[in-house]
């Protein structure tokens, strides 16, 4: 079934759309740290818009700290600063103890996120995270990394919230979520983890990959379908369940 955008998206201003499409692709790593921008003339074409927009965007990209314009160049990401993260302590020094706390703050933020991405999102939307659905079950069964499709399916639901802040915190939390980890013969307390991006898929929990698909799936089909409290439940019962399988790989029996 095709429906039309909310009226919150519909009302949106121009420059809006323009900061927050391009906020998106930095976060979810489309533009990288040191990329430029696509050129005035054309975004103007991309989103149908003048060129006082487009410079308006930018200049709250650049007061946000996404950009740099350099006069006469052009306009380049800049690399995320460890001032612009979340989390106080270095990525490196990070315990498993902290890292489950991490997703715990997931289960509560995300589930929100999914509530507002089912009463907000466009079809749009809903073709990106099936996108990266189809490319995460193919990436799986191939045996190659699921991390980008991951990443792409959770920033598309806090995209699809029309809150910029829900997408910028979780991109603000991406070197707190694991990547690899060796604890043994160590405290699960006293382990270091190494990191990665937000919503990465953790090596250890390899084998519950197509169990997390059929959350995946759970989650779309609610949001799809419009439907805000199952949406949120699937939301809390997929992190909730994630938070759990990598508690009982840690921790001692």
């Amino acid at each position: 079934m095709t429906t039309s955008p909310s009226k919150s998206v519909a009302n949106k201003s121009q420059p809006q759309r323009v900061v927050e499409s391009i906020q998106s692709r930095i976060l979810n790593g489309e533009l990288k740290a040191g990329d430029r921008i696509p050129p005035e003339p054309s975004l103007m074409e991309e989103f149908s818009v003048s060129r006082t927009v487009v410079r308006e965007a930018m200049s709250s990209l650049q007061a946000s700290g996404f950009v740099k314009t350099r006069h006469g160049i052009g306009t380049f990401v800049l690399e995320r600063t460890a001032s612009a993260r979340l989390l106080s302590a270095p990525p490196q020094e990070l315990h498993v103890k902290q890292t489950l706390a991490m997703l715990e703050l997931r289960i509560s933020l995300e589930s929100e996120a999914a509530h507002l991405a089912a009463l907000r999102r466009t079809d749009a939307h809903l073709a990106v995270m099936r996108e990266a659905l189809v490319s995460y079950r193919s990436n799986w069964q191939a045996g190659k990394s699921t991390v980008e499709d991951d990443y792409r399916f959770h920033a598309e639901i806090a995209a699809a919230t029309d809150n910029q802040y829900f997408l910028e915190v979780l991109g603000n939390l991406g070197n707190a979520t694991l990547r690899s980890h060796s604890h043994e013969g160590i405290e699960p307390t006293k382990a270091k983890v190494k990191t990665g991006q937000f919503g990465e898929a953790l090596p250890i929990l390899s084998e519950g990959k197509e169990t997390a698909q059929r959350e995946h799936e759970a989650i779309f089909d609610a949001i799809a379908r419009q439907d805000a409290a199952s949406a949120k439940a699937a939301m809390f019962m997929h992190l909730s369940n994630s938070r759990e399988r990598l508690r009982r790989k840690i921790e001692p029996a």
